[in-house]
C-alpha cells in the first residue's frame, strides 16, 4: 500500500526528521529500530540539545515541519520546561534531551540491543 502525501511512510517520517534536527545542530542523534519490539511506533529517534532553548527550539521547528511537509500534527510534551521534549507523530518518537537529562534517563540502554556476553 503506497502512503498518500499526506500520510508518509514511517521511513519518509524518519528521514524528514532527521534531516530537521540536523539542520537545527543537535547533538548526538541516535535513531531506533522499535519495529517488533513494541506497539508505540516504528522509530525513536533521541537527540541532544546544549541548552533549554535549544531544545524547546528544535522541538517548535520540527513540529512545525512535519506539519507543513506532511500535514502531521503531534503530540508534544515537556517543551515548556525544555529539559526533556517528547514528540509524538505516530510512527517515530522523537525525543530531545539537555545532555545531563539524557544521561540520567539513558533511554538509548533501554531500547538497544543487548552487547553479547563474553
Amino acid at each position: 500500500m503506497l502512503a498518500s502525501p499526506s500520510e508518509p511512510s514511517s521511513e519518509e517520517l524518519l528521514a524528514r526528521i532527521l534531516t530537521s534536527l540536523d539542520d537545527d545542530k543537535a547533538e548526538d542523534v541516535v535513531q531506533i529500530d522499535l519495529r517488533g519490539k513494541t506497539a508505540i511506533g516504528d522509530y525513536m529517534v533521541i537527540a541532544s540539545g546544549r541548552s533549554t532553548r535549544q531544545v524547546s527550539s528544535m522541538a517548535d521547528k520540527l513540529v512545525e515541519r512535519l506539519k507543513q511537509d506532511f500535514g502531521r500534527l503531534s503530540r508534544v510534551e515537556g517543551k515548556d520546561a525544555g529539559d526533556w521534549v517528547l514528540i509524538d507523530t505516530g510512527d517515530v518518537i522523537v525525543h530531545i534531551f539537555r545532555p545531563d537529562v539524557r544521561e540520567f534517563y539513558q533511554l538509548e540502554k533501554m531500547w538497544q540491543p543487548a552487547a553479547p556476553a563474553n
